[in-house]
């Protein structure tokens, strides 16, 4: 398998080449457009004062001239989407040198009521959400932080599949990316969807039939009077009459332009990328059945989506001031393409957002994909419902530099408590995020940073970041409390891994002693599963008197006056602590 970096250099040479050949289209296009206005001037001109020979040039160069204008928007669509996806490569080039600072952070997902999605860095600067996400639409980044945040621990061998399958679609899932990324939206998914279940219908059903007729007469009334056969006043008359009709119906045109308006782009770019999702195969069970829920029907969505973009496109244009006046003078244009839309909304407003549930669903399960496409060393932990919760070779942090990292062996069983002491800096937190994250991307159904990963699914909970509140008039004893009454309140109800970064830090020591002590008793009778880390040596006692709590520790060592750290977690208590060296060795102590 060629490296991810060879992919991303080949794809963007590839586009390169295409979207220089789209500009040379683009110009030839602009320049044939010239031609023709050009033409048709020097028609009108040369026959000037012969109507009958001027009128069908004009009608012919506006003809030509509207389908060179569409095939023009085509290649600049084209050209767009070759841009996107020469974006994406490069992007992708940087990410693997961990350059992604500047990507989307997620800063709006931040919770710290949260289970744990404040403490192990999921969302912010740095994060793993802004080093993972890759979502094009807003709906998609909301249910990307969903699936990181859900903390379920169902389906997750399907979880898996399906994001395996997206891995080995790289040239598809950038498509698919591209042309989400093209989606302009004013308003959200959710605010279009409640806009066409509430939306109220005012074009009479008469217009169905009426609209035709009063089309055929005005074009009967002017090839009449192209024959001399009747006067302009009956075609003027007439002409006035359909504007007097349309005028009745304008302020609620107007409303209804002016809400379509702001969600044209949206379904001229969803119903592209519903076309996508129809004609892939997929093997997987749940791509299959997402998939299914827009082709299990005689009509497949695309098409009907692509058919609203019509109606859409077509009131739009309303704004030529050709169509709006002559077409709705002659035609009842407005009242006609209304009627198209209401019909529409009518019929398919209640599958509307199932199909953008679909799309929200592959733009997300695309980042999955796409971050297990640039870890192939990563692995998909064997779920299982063995004794150990977590037995894991060589486990890693996936923001950590794949060269420089220590790597750690963890086996921990169900129902046993981990106490890990250790010096500062010594790698305490990191592990906590490391095996935070293991769990987290566990249950998402990602491959994990590993050599070897076997894992019995359990929830995850967190207290590793309390911090007072002086908004609420909270201090932080009272709001680190609360938190460990929100754990113990939760693992009355549900199997728990619970992670722990020094227990009652608000409060002195021996009262922390015992106070900890007590609460590490009372996880323990919970039967709940876990890891403690703590600068207080007293708690690693409860390990002699609990059969169920083990102590680790990470080491720290002072050679030739240098304080050095090999960040392996490792059996036993931490003899060596490192403050009063570093208050030397700075200088801030004598």
């Amino acid at each position: 398998m060629n490296k991810p970096s060879d992919f991303y250099k080949q794809q963007i040479e590839t586009h390169s080449a295409e979207l220089k050949n789209l500009k040379h289209k683009l110009a030839f296009s602009s320049t044939l457009r010239l031609l023709v206005f050009l033409v048709a001037c020097f028609g009108v001109y040369f026959f000037f004062g012969n109507i009958k020979v001027i009128l069908p040039i004009i009608v012919v160069a506006i003809a030509v001239f509207i389908y060179l204008v569409t095939k023009h928007s085509e290649l600049q669509h084209k050209r767009d989407l070759e841009k996107a996806l020469i974006a994406q490569n490069e992007t992708e080039l940087e990410v693997l040198s961990r350059v992604f600072h500047h990507l989307p952070a997620g800063e709006k997902y931040s919770d710290p009521l949260h289970f744990y999605s404040q403490d192990i860095d999921l969302f912010g600067r740095g994060s793993f959400f802004q080093y993972l996400n890759r979502t094009a639409l807003e709906s998609g980044s909301d249910f990307l932080a969903k699936l990181f945040t859900e903390n379920k621990i169902d389906s997750i061998p399907e979880k898996q599949e399906a994001i395996k399958e997206l891995s080995e679609m790289p040239k598809w899932r950038q498509r698919f990316s591209a042309i989400a990324s093209l989606v302009k939206t004013e308003v959200s998914a959710t605010e279009v969807t409640s806009w066409l279940k509430d939306y109220k219908i005012f074009v009479p059903k008469w217009i169905k039939l009426v609209a035709p007729i009063f089309s055929i007469i005005s074009l009967g009334l002017i090839v009449l009077n192209y024959l001399d056969l009747v006067s302009g006043y009956a075609i003027g008359g007439w002409f006035f009459l359909g504007l007097a009709i349309s005028a009745k119906y304008l302020k609620k045109v107007n409303d209804l332009s002016s809400h379509t308006g702001k969600i044209q782009s949206t379904f001229e770019q969803f119903h592209k990328l519903i076309l996508e999702i129809e004609t892939q195969e997929f093997s997987s069970e749940l791509l299959s059945q997402k998939k299914n829920l827009i082709v299990n029907s005689s009509v497949n969505a695309s098409a009907i989506l692509r058919k609203f973009a019509k109606h859409l496109d077509a009131l739009d244009q309303r704004s030529n001031m050709l169509i709006g006046v002559i077409a709705n003078g002659f035609m009842l244009r407005d009242l006609r393409q209304s009627y198209n839309i209401e019909r529409w909304i009518e019929e398919h407003k209640e599958s509307v957002p199932m199909w953008f549930d679909v799309i929200t669903f592959f733009d997300s399960y695309s980042s999955l994909g796409n971050f297990n496409f640039n870890h192939p060393n990563y692995i998909f932990p064997e779920i299982n419902d063995r004794h150990p919760v977590l037995k894991v070779k060589g486990a890693g942090h996936p923001l950590l530099n794949d060269s420089t990292m220590i790597r750690n062996d963890i086996q921990i069983n169900s129902e046993e408590f981990f106490i890990v002491t250790g010096a500062n800096m010594a790698g305490k937190s990191t592990f906590l995020r490391t095996v935070s994250l293991q769990i987290v991307m566990g249950n998402i159904g990602l491959p994990v940073c590993a050599e070897k990963a076997e894992y019995n699914p359990i929830k995850l909970i967190t207290s590793m970041r309390t911090t007072d509140s002086l908004t609420d008039d909270e201090s932080y004893f009272f709001s680190e409390l609360k938190r460990l009454k929100f754990i113990v309140d939760e693992i009355k109800t549900d199997r728990y891994f619970i992670i722990l970064d020094e227990i009652l830090k608000g409060t002195n020591s021996t009262d922390k002693a015992i106070g900890s002590r007590k609460f590490v008793e009372k996880l323990v009778a919970s039967n709940s599963t876990g890891i403690i880390a703590t600068h207080d040596l007293s708690l690693c006692v409860a390990a002699e008197e609990l059969p169920e709590v083990k102590n680790y520790f990470f080491d720290a060592r002072i050679e030739n006056g240098e304080l050095f750290f090999d960040y392996t977690f490792k059996p036993g208590i931490c003899q060596n602590m490192n403050a009063s060296f570093l208050l030397k060795k700075m200088e801030i102590v004598d």
